[in-house]
């Protein structure tokens, strides 16, 4: 269960309860469940009966235990929990990350996509109207600036499925004296990714030389995508492929703590992290959309490929020495496999390129 799902099971939980007059609200037009602030809290959470309790004229505690009665045993939801003041907390089922990963790979490079067309359709020369960092900066490249993000808008905007600030396309825009000398000195992936990356308020801080290391988070993101894509061929190699299943235990004690219960908990939360990037991509573009703002778009995409190199480590997608390929790497193979797809994508986006080798 992706969290859009969850989202339209609150949202029918809610309006049952109004047609049942159990509550008398406004049916909400959605529904917000995001990531729980603290590990331990469930897959996701959400404050709908917080929301709704002043319209009800009732306790958030008591409407959101009306909700939680008739969500519980819903289709892919193991178990909903009220906390503090009237979130519900919910913890997905068994095979929701399984079908995750199924989802993200059968939908391949259209995932997070809800436009007709493919994001890598979209070409660098058609240009939305400039978006937050249009207007003079005080940062070294404010001409560059407004056209990069204004074409990585303009693809993030057409993967939402939301209309320009304009209504409309803009008239191709030439590349600015400013934006080709940045190019020059950094490359196309570093300038791009340099002129992305900080929040609309923020300057531009530029680089003396582009850095092909971990250091550099731009090099983290597209080493992570080729990465997923190099274990796939390593596999092949070996004889096997992926398929979404159990990833099985961790392969080495991930201990933030003291003994073996505190490595459990720690490869298990690396893993949940994981899939929760996963998970939250098509929301996060489609929040970068309406905010016009392609820094939440490289803020995930460094948090991912974070994740990915975590669980990587714990969880090896290879079979090691002389072992035979199990179910568990198959498993494992898989989810690489979808993690390298939400950073390609993500990265096709913002107009830089996924390369298959780094």
């Amino acid at each position: 269960m992706t969290p859009a799902e969850l989202s339209r099971t609150v949202l029918r939980s809610v309006r049952g309860a109004v047609e049942e007059q159990e509550l008398s609200v406004p049916v909400p037009a959605r529904i917000v469940v995001q990531p729980p602030p603290r590990p331990g809290c469930g897959d996701y959470a959400s404050n709908v009966a917080l929301q709704l309790a002043r319209q009800a004229g009732r306790p958030a505690r008591e409407v959101a235990e009306i909700l939680r009665k008739r969500l519980t045993g819903s289709a892919g939801i193991a178990r909903v929990e009220i906390a503090g003041p009237g979130f519900l907390n919910f913890t997905l089922g068994d095979g929701a990350q399984v079908a995750l990963v199924r989802e993200v790979l059968a939908q391949g490079d259209g995932y997070g996509d809800r436009s007709a067309r493919s994001a890598r359709g979209v070409g660098g020369d058609d240009v939305a109207s400039p978006g937050p960092g249009a207007g003079p900066h005080p940062d070294p490249a404010p001409r560059a600036r407004d056209v990069v993000v204004a074409e990585a808008l303009a693809r993030i905007q057409a993967a939402a499925g939301v209309a320009a600030g304009d209504g409309g396309r803009a008239a191709p825009v030439a590349t600015p004296p400013d934006l080709t000398d940045l190019i020059a000195r950094l490359g196309v992936d570093e300038a791009r990714w340099v002129l992305l990356r900080p929040a609309a308020q923020d300057p531009v801080r530029v680089p003396e030389r582009p850095v092909q290391r971990e250091s550099n988070p731009r090099f983290r993101v597209q080493y992570a995508a080729a990465r997923a894509r190099a274990l796939g061929r390593y596999a092949r190699e070996l004889g096997f492929g992926s398929e979404p299943g159990d990833v099985g235990a961790p392969a080495v004690d991930h201990a933030a703590g003291d003994g073996p219960s505190a490595g459990s908990a720690s490869a298990a939360q690396t893993l949940q992290t994981f899939h929760t990037l996963l998970a939250t991509y098509p929301s996060v573009i489609d929040l970068a959309a309406r905010l016009r703002a392609p820094d939440r778009v490289v803020r995930h995409l460094e948090a991912t490929a974070d994740a990915f190199f975590r669980w990587h480590d714990v969880y090896p997608p290879l079979p090691a020495g002389e072992q035979k390929p199990l179910a568990v790497h198959r498993a494992r193979l898989a989810l690489a496999e979808a993690g390298g797809t939400v950073l390609a994508n993500g990265l096709r986006l913002l107009g830089i390129s996924a390369p298959e080798h780094l």
